[in-house]
């Protein structure tokens, strides 16, 4: 009897790739989702004219945030300046730059 449950124990111990299939593939696709979930707005803010502390950079972020998108004027009326400009937002052409492939060598 004593044989018996070694070997029952041994076999539970024994790495079973077929069993562990769908559970770790449900597992990566819900690390997935929600890393795509939380990191959506990856700007950098600052106050130009006092200091400030994380837990009041958090409370503004926190009370900013409507429907998971963050309110930009929301931010401003309350000090805070954009760092680095959203991603959506289109690079102002340069009226002094020349259009691609033109020169003024003759």
């Amino acid at each position: 009897m004593l044989c018996r449950g070694r070997e029952w124990f041994y076999a539970r111990l024994r790495y079973n790739a077929g069993m562990m299939r769908k559970p770790l593939t449900l597992v990566v696709l819900l690390a997935a989702l929600a890393s795509g979930a939380c990191g959506s707005d990856k700007r950098e803010w600052m106050k130009l004219d006092s200091n400030y502390t994380t837990a009041e950079f958090q409370r503004d972020i926190k009370e900013c945030t409507v429907k998971g998108a963050l309110d930009d004027d929301c931010m401003k009326a309350r000090g805070w300046v954009a760092v680095t400009p959203p991603k959506n937002e289109q690079k102002k052409e340069d009226p002094l730059s020349m259009p691609a492939g033109r020169s003024n060598r003759r």
